[in-house]
Parts: C-alpha cells; sequence; structure tokens
C-alpha cells in the first residue's frame, strides 16, 4: 500500500506539476498499486471539491494525454485533508486518515489486509515551514519506520539561502527522519537528457577516454531563461540568481558532467562521486571572486511589483570555476544563467583543445579554425550537437566547421516525460540517487555563499543591465574575451 500526502496541496506546484505528473504515471501504468494521494491544506475543502478542482487543472496541463475516463479512475484514490501545519491535531488526524485509507484498502473488489505500507510527504510549502513540518509528522509519528512501514519526506528547493540555514534545517529534519528518509528534490536532475549525460559518458567508450584536461580546454554550462520574474519579486528579492540557479540546479548539471564513473548505478556510489567533486572545487577569495564573476540586471526589473528602488539582485551571473583535481586540474568550468534572455536554452557545451599542429592554418575558409565542441542540449530541443571540421567540397583542402546532429524527438516516439513524473515515481519507489544527500547540499552551499558574500558586500561593479530579449550583459562577452574565450549562443533554439 502506498500513501502520498502533498502539504501545500492548493498552491501552484501541485496543480501544475506534481498531480499532472501523477495521472501521467498512472497512465502508463507504472504508479504503484494500490495508492492514495491525499492533499493536505489550509483550505477548507472535501475530497470532491479537490477532485473536480484537479479534473480542471489537470486538463490543462497534462496535454494531450489527458483522457476524463482515465482520470475518472484514478479520482477516486485522490482525497484531501483539511489541515493547519502549526497544529498538531491536524497531523493526528492526518495519521488517523491514513491508517483508515489503508486498512480499508481494497483491491480487485475484495477487502485486503494490508500487511505493508510506504508513505511519502511532499513537501511543497513555502520553505519557511520544512522544518515545522518535518517536526510535525515526528511528534505525530507518522515518521517511524518499522518492518512493515516506510516513511520518507520529500523538501522541494529551496534547500536553505546559505550555509548555515541549511545545516540547521538538516538539523531540524534529521531529529524525526533518518538521512536515508530524506530525498531533497531538484526537478533539473530529473530532466532526461540530464540523465543521459552519464549514458553518454559512461556507457560509451569514445568519449571517456577524452574526458579530461589533456584533451578538453574548457566546460560552459547555461540555464537561461525568457520569462522575466514577474510574481516571484518577493522571493527574488532576497535570492537573486546565484541562490535561485547556481547553488542547486547549475552545480548538480556540473557534478554529472565531471564526476568519476560510479563502481555501480546506485545511489551512494553516485552521490559519493557528486560529493567529491564539490569538494574539490576551489573556492574563491573575495579578491578572486572579482576576476572570476559577473552579474546582470534586466532593464525592467526595478520596474516590478515588490522590487526595491535601486534594487543590486541580480537577474544574470556567470561565474568561473576550477576543479582541483587529477582529471581537471586548470580546467576552466563556466557557469551562466539569466532572466529575461533572448531564448529558454539550458545546454552543455564541452569545448575541445585544438590540434596541436595544424597543416591546413592557410587553407581554412573566412572562418577561424575551431576546436571541436561537443553540444548538449538539455532543453528545449533535447539532443546531442558534434561540431567537427570537414573539407569544404571541390576545393584546395579549404575547411570549416560542420555538424552531427541527434535529436530525441526525431528519434523516439512520444512527448518526453516531465522531470516529475520521475522523480515522484524514484521517490515512491525508494531510490534516492537522483535527490541531493545533506553533505552534497551544504558543500554546494560552501562555494555559492563566499561568491554570494562579495557580491553583496559593496565592492562588486554594480549589475550591469541589459534588455530583454538579449543574451546578457555585454560585460559578461567582454569578460569571457578576457579569458580568450566566446560564449557559445544558439538562438532560436531549433
Amino acid at each position: 500500500m502506498h500513501s502520498l500526502v502533498i502539504f501545500g496541496a492548493s498552491g501552484d506546484l501541485t496543480s501544475r506539476k506534481l498531480i499532472p505528473a501523477l495521472y501521467n504515471l498512472f497512465l502508463k501504468k507504472r504508479l504503484p498499486q494500490p495508492i492514495h494521494i491525499v492533499g493536505f491544506s489550509r483550505t477548507p475543502m472535501d475530497d470532491e471539491i479537490w477532485r473536480n478542482k484537479l479534473l480542471e487543472t489537470t486538463r490543462q496541463f497534462a496535454g494531450n494525454t489527458f483522457c476524463e475516463n482515465s482520470w475518472n479512475a484514478l479520482a477516486p484514490f485522490i482525497h484531501y485533508h483539511t489541515g493547519d501545519i502549526g497544529n498538531p491535531d491536524s497531523f493526528t488526524s492526518l495519521a488517523a486518515l491514513l491508517d483508515q485509507l489503508e486498512q480499508n484498502q481494497s483491491e480487485n473488489g475484495k477487502q485486503t489486509d494490508v500487511t505493508e505500507s510506504h508513505r511519502l510527504f511532499y513537501l511543497s510549502t513555502a520553505p519557511q515551514f520544512y522544518g515545522s513540518v518535518a517536526e510535525q509528522l515526528g511528534v505525530a509519528g507518522l515518521s517511524t519506520e518499522s518492518s512493515e512501514r516506510t516513511s520518507r519526506i520529500v523538501i522541494e528547493k529551496p534547500f536553505g539561502t546559505d550555509l548555515e540555514s541549511a545545516q540547521n534545517l538538516n538539523e531540524k529534519i534529521h531529529r524525526q527522519f533518518k538521512e536515508s528518509q530524506v530525498y531533497r528534490i531538484d526537478h533539473y536532475l530529473g530532466k532526461e537528457t540530464v540523465n543521459n549525460v552519464l549514458v553518454l559518458r559512461f556507457a560509451n567508450t569514445i568519449f571517456e577516454p577524452i574526458w579530461n584536461r589533456n584533451y578538453i580546454q574548457n566546460i560552459q554550462i547555461t540555464a537561461n531563461e525568457d520569462i522575466l520574474v514577474g510574481r516571484r519579486a518577493s522571493y527574488y528579492e532576497t535570492a537573486g540568481i546565484l541562490r535561485d540557479m547556481f547553488q542547486n540546479h547549475l552545480l548538480q548539471i556540473l557534478t554529472f558532467v565531471t564526476m568519476e564513473p560510479p563502481a555501480r548505478f546506485d545511489a551512494k556510489a553516485i552521490r559519493d562521486e557528486k560529493v567529491k567533486v564539490l569538494q574539490s572545487i576551489r573556492p574563491l577569495t573575495e579578491e578572486e571572486t572579482l576576476q572570476n564573476s559577473v552579474r546582470g540586471q534586466y532593464r525592467s526589473y526595478r520596474d516590478e511589483p515588490g522590487v526595491a528602488k535601486g534594487s543590486q539582485t541580480a537577474t544574470y551571473g556567470a561565474v568561473r570555476l576550477f576543479i582541483d583535481n587529477w582529471r581537471w586540474k586548470d580546467v576552466p568550468v563556466f557557469l551562466r544563467s539569466g532572466k529575461g534572455m533572448a531564448c529558454r536554452s539550458t545546454q552543455i557545451v564541452i569545448n575541445f583543445r585544438q590540434p596541436p599542429h595544424s597543416m591546413f592554418a592557410d587553407k581554412a575558409s573566412n572562418l577561424p579554425l575551431q576546436g571541436n565542441r561537443l553540444l548538449l542540449q538539455l532543453q528545449p530541443a533535447e539532443g546531442i550537437q558534434v561540431h567537427f571540421m570537414t573539407k569544404i567540397p571541390d576545393t584546395d583542402m579549404k575547411i570549416r566547421p560542420s555538424e552531427l546532429n541527434f535529436n530525441f524527438k526525431n528519434s523516439f516516439s512520444g512527448e518526453m516525460p516531465d522531470s516529475y513524473e520521475r522523480l515522484l515515481l524514484d521517490a515512491m519507489n525508494g531510490d534516492a540517487s537522483l535527490f541531493a544527500r545533506s553533505d552534497e547540499v551544504e558543500t554546494a552551499w560552501r562555494i555559492i555563499d563566499p561568491i554570494q558574500k562579495t557580491w553583496d558586500g559593496g565592492k562588486m561593479q554594480d549589475p550591469e543591465f541589459y534588455e530583454t530579449g538579449s543574451t546578457g550583459p555585454t560585460q559578461a562577452d567582454r569578460w569571457m574575451e578576457s579569458f580568450g574565450q566566446n560564449w557559445f549562443d544558439l538562438c532560436p533554439i531549433v
């Protein structure tokens, strides 16, 4: 018997992402059976009212997969519990409801006694309530595990706002839940193309021998969004681009690109290797941060409702990091992210070194000779490109860059699944491979905190304005050129 409790059930994440993901898993016959999905929120509702609300939002957000008959088959397993996360009685009554649902479970029309139950508590609440919910679950006995029952808690980002707050939150949660019960979710790691980075590297012998400092000149990881901050301004003013995108999404992708091959594909082995990468990243001093980072702000940001007049909050950032280990010593890793950019794009660019000597230097076309490049497009046009030099036909050995393309959409049928489908299923099945461990989160904050402190300390140049729909501040381009590099930009994404 599986029970999934969603705290903050009346919120946007539940209706836009969680319920549509659960519906699609049900449609694909991957949702564990039998299961009960329980929404927990202060808004007074009964089961039928909530089901009707979710019917409309799931119809909207599940896309072409929605079928009302299939929804009607899932709906009886969706329940609602009115409760206040500050009231212990609400958790006592939740425990009673779960016991009742599990004991009254009917399978194939026949009453069955439940001998094993798996409970998953999903915290889709405001971050300041994470510790309180964990504590109340523990007091109500809902965090306790036994040979017949498992209990897991899923926590959305942001997990803290700095190292100290992350450590405090870990301490609160660990009072009630063992680390093995805690699943810190980053939806980027549920993307099919992010997982494909591991397959590309470790299931193909042509890449791994050259995946090191001897052949790779630099790595660029980009996560740009074309949307503006909008209604998130009150959150964004206290977060900024480093906390919003770098500490979690970009550093997580970085670990997948640069980690050593695990001995086996399991949660501990994978997360051990990811932590080793983060521990090897060279910490930046204040002076080094001034040289190795730039920031920007889209010009209309200060006009957003809730943004302080004269705000210095960065909506664009770029950082150069180094990983001090044998594989990556002195290979720069450039991370960048921005709001209001020319297009939405998350990509990894592996720039290989040029040949040590070229016999074709005077034979190139009007374009300069380029090193090989491997482009991993994570979204929206999921695919892989290899950039290499070729001879121009019917010329005297003139050469130019060419491309080999692989596109997921053209090679596989069906829609790419939403990342929450994979992550919810893994959490229900107890697979923590794609979830962050406590030491991983804290190590990531140790990397970001000194950068954020320098940005906030007054010595950093004010964020340069950039126009929405552009590639970011011109300062970021000049900054890259100072290292003898250029950003790889491709908009629109084809």
